[in-house]
């Protein structure tokens, strides 16, 4: 992404910095947007999030399903749940769920649902870790898995930023959409 400063001089405005897109980055853009064939998109998000988004993200996964793209996302509750029932009502098989450790170790009221991912990535070796260290962990496989992130977060989710910034790092297409 690029970002343009800009300077009040007298009734024009007028950039004080210009960083020219290099043509590599201009072209992956470019590419990335005339691609029509199905895509492998993460979405990711937090937990806490209101009925009522959990819905519009479910009916946003299962159209991405129907369209053909592989879904990729991890288990817990909000978001990913609301990914993994949108995504299992179009296709199951084009859903890929990537646990931050194993299946015992996510909450009771996920591992049901869990259960029911043909394409389900345990991360036991993971189990010793911090939820918050390896959940770094589980989304940096994410992404490097994807083409595109989506990601539902609030500006305070840490981990979810990181995330982000990452993936832009890694020059995949990202979308951010904020709950607060």
């Amino acid at each position: 992404m690029l970002y343009y400063e800009t300077a009040l001089i007298g009734n024009s405005a007028l950039p004080s910095t210009f960083d020219p897109p290099k043509i590599d980055e201009f072209l992956a853009e470019l590419a990335a947007i005339q691609q029509t064939g199905s895509k492998r998109i993460a979405l990711l998000g937090s937990r806490h999030v209101p009925i009522t988004h959990q819905y519009l993200i479910e009916l946003l996964a299962y159209a991405l399903v129907l369209a053909g793209n592989r879904v990729l996302t991890s288990g817990a509750t909000g978001v990913n749940a609301a990914v993994i029932r949108g995504a299992m009502r179009a296709d199951p098989n084009l859903l890929t769920v990537i646990l931050p450790q194993s299946l015992a170790k996510q909450p009771p009221e996920s591992q049901e649902q869990l259960k029911q991912v043909m394409h389900l990535v345990e991360k036991p070796e993971y189990d010793d870790l911090s939820l918050a260290e390896a959940s770094t962990l589980c989304n940096n496989e994410i992404v490097a898995r994807c083409q595109q992130l989506v990601c539902f977060a609030f500006h305070d989710s840490q981990t979810l930023m990181v995330t982000c910034r990452e993936a832009e790092e890694q020059r995949k297409i990202v979308t951010l959409f904020y709950f607060d």
